[in-house]
């Protein structure tokens, strides 16, 4: 009885005027498991080719009538996205060169090895699937975001699944960009908190003055305008999940704070004398080596064991490259909409220089990487140039000019701040700016003096 639901065998169009050696890719790449059409000749295989669309193919390079290279310049024109491998002789090998640097995926010597044959195509049929195409059946609801057919990715993932039904607290542990904050919200997708808020906060990000505010809270006049009660975010995740990003990068003085609320259950907002229960499941992602960081004194031993009850490590991009066509081909559909473009994926040759690249940035390189391919296309199709392009030169966020600008601002008022220590009639005049329209700007931006002043700074870490 077969499976309604076990997915195609990939359909390979496989052309040679060779009867026996035609007959023998046939019976090989059968028993690999595809579906082959075998035809002798390039129109041939250019008739079959309006009838139904392989997902590859394979074609000698000396064909009567026209040629395999000839062949392959109709499919380019025709379907450009469609991988094709070609066979050749030694006398054609020059040909068959600069017929990859043309964007043929690649060519084989006759004879060729079978199993070498078979990685190539598997690599090439890998390089061009489509991103909905990626998992055997849609991906669980809890895991929906994380794109990914790798084994390391699928082991982790079945690590999250079981660990996401205890309350146990969760280390992540990875290089920057591979996607913890993306693991967060899937083990709290999973688990019974999931009707509860999820809320992340990166420890390294928020001015140490600010930092105890924003986890604990504070009452109205705990410091220099503190005029209304502040919920912490403790607080706003109750009965939901918390993730402390980079929380290697925390200070010293608040992981004291942070043990006591882990160990005792409550908060104790800044300048409140008393303490609030909270029910929170902790998640701390770091990209740190944190052993290293506790043998320098830099992190408490004591919080270390207390969040790393379970450990699970995301491997970096570079060791999981079966992604790389996928998470391109996903982002690239994502944000054809946010800049109006009709793409419909990436040439073979493009897409085999991101499976290629280094991605020290990993996944959110990849992401920046495909988003400004994206904003500089001007044809369906991605090309190899625009990709070369985008790795060569360093993969910043794409920004529109309203967030930039938007990013700059609050940058530079705290800044100022920070350098007058709070004062905002000496922050407005460095600013060149009046004293009303200065406070406007830090409303706009969620900014208050009093946190930058050295007595409130005092009051928030002591």
């Amino acid at each position: 009885m077969t499976d309604s639901h076990a997915p195609a065998a990939p359909h390979l169009l496989v052309v040679d005027d060779d009867a026996d050696m035609l007959r023998l890719l046939t019976m090989r790449l059968t028993a690999a498991g595809y579906r082959v059409t075998a035809v002798a000749s390039a129109e041939a295989a250019l008739t079959q080719l309006h009838i139904e669309r392989p997902q590859l193919v394979l074609s000698d390079v000396r064909l009567p009538g026209k040629d395999g290279l000839a062949l392959f310049n109709e499919i380019r024109a025709q379907h450009p996205s469609l991988p094709v491998i070609l066979l050749t002789a030694h006398g054609t090998i020059p040909d068959a060169v600069e017929a990859t640097e043309r964007g043929v995926f690649t060519y084989l010597t006759k004879p060729f090895d079978g199993k070498g044959l078979e990685g190539k195509i598997a690599q090439a049929l890998s390089l061009s699937a489509p991103a909905h195409a990626a998992q055997r059946g849609s991906p669980e609801a809890w895991q929906h975001q994380i794109i990914s057919r790798s084994s390391r990715m699928a082991e982790v993932l079945a690590e999250a699944r079981m660990v996401a039904h205890s309350d146990a607290s969760v280390l992540l542990r990875g290089e920057s960009g591979t996607g913890k904050e993306l693991l967060a919200q899937a083990i709290h997708q999973a688990s019974a908190r999931t009707a509860k808020p999820f809320i992340a906060v990166n420890c390294g990000a928020i001015p140490e003055a600010l930092l105890e505010s924003e986890l604990f809270g504070h009452v109205k006049g705990a410091f220099t305008d503190a005029v209304t009660n502040h919920k912490g975010l403790f607080q706003a995740a109750d009965g939901g999940t918390l993730l402390l990003d980079e929380i290697g990068d925390m200070p010293p003085a608040l992981q004291v704070k942070l043990l006591r609320v882990l160990q005792e259950r409550v908060v104790r907002p800044v300048g409140s004398s008393q303490s609030i229960p909270v029910d929170v499941r902790i998640i701390s992602a770091t990209h740190r080596d944190l052993d290293a960081a506790m043998a320098d004194s830099e992190f408490r031993a004591d919080l270390y064991y207390r969040l790393n009850v379970v450990t699970l490590t995301l491997p970096p991009l570079a060791e999981r490259r079966e992604d790389i066509p996928l998470l391109a081909n996903h982002f690239l559909h994502k944000l054809a909409g946010k800049y109006g473009k009709r793409l419909s994926g990436f040439a073979p040759e493009a897409l085999k220089a991101l499976n290629t690249a280094a991605w020290p940035g990993n996944v959110r390189q990849l992401f920046n990487v495909v988003e400004q391919v994206c904003a500089l296309s001007t044809t369906p199709l991605v090309p190899l140039a625009l990709v070369q392009r985008a790795l060569r030169s360093p993969s910043v966020q794409v920004l529109s000019f309203a967030e930039a600008r938007q990013r700059f601002e609050r940058d530079y008022l705290v800044g100022l701040l920070k350098l007058t220590d709070g004062n905002v009639a000496d922050a407005a005049r460095l600013a060149d700016r009046n004293r009303t329209e200065f406070y406007r700007l830090m409303q706009k931006h969620g900014l208050t003096p009093g946190h930058f002043k050295a007595d409130g700074a005092g009051s928030l870490l002591n």
